[in-house]
């Protein structure tokens, strides 16, 4: 396995235990704390950073994949976790935080976007592999 395949699949396996641990706190922590409209919402961020850590993980392990197409795809991914789950994790919190965190709204879509990008650039990478 090259470095970049086993950094990605490193990374995958240790957000994927972050994402147990936001998971669990979500199902057991915060029904007592949030409505049930905030839960749900805190649940969406999950679940989408769920499915982009797993296809970062078979993105990781697939040989056929391109090197800059994993780069990419990484990336994307990575940037759109942070952006989008986490948005929505602060914003989900956000009467229980100290601080105001209405910036954030804007925010959102981007990381949605982001992972747009990068199944766009997973399947641009596949399509014009071994291409002459």
């Amino acid at each position: 396995m090259d470095k970049l395949s086993k950094n990605i699949v490193v990374t995958s396996a240790v957000l994927a235990a972050v994402t147990i641990a936001i998971g669990a706190f979500g199902a057991h922590g915060l029904k007592q704390l949030v409505t049930a409209d905030a839960l749900a919402t805190f649940e969406t961020g999950v679940r989408y950073q769920m499915c982009h850590v797993l296809a970062l993980l078979l993105v990781g392990f697939a040989e056929k994949v391109p090197p800059t197409t994993k780069k990419w795809v990484f990336r994307f991914f990575c940037f759109g976790i942070l952006l989008f789950s986490g948005s929505i994790y602060m914003l989900a919190l956000k009467e229980q935080l100290p601080f105001s965190v209405s910036f954030l709204g804007p925010v959102t879509p981007v990381g949605g976007f982001l992972f747009i990008l990068g199944w766009v650039r997973l399947a641009y990478g596949l399509l014009t592999f071994n291409r002459g």
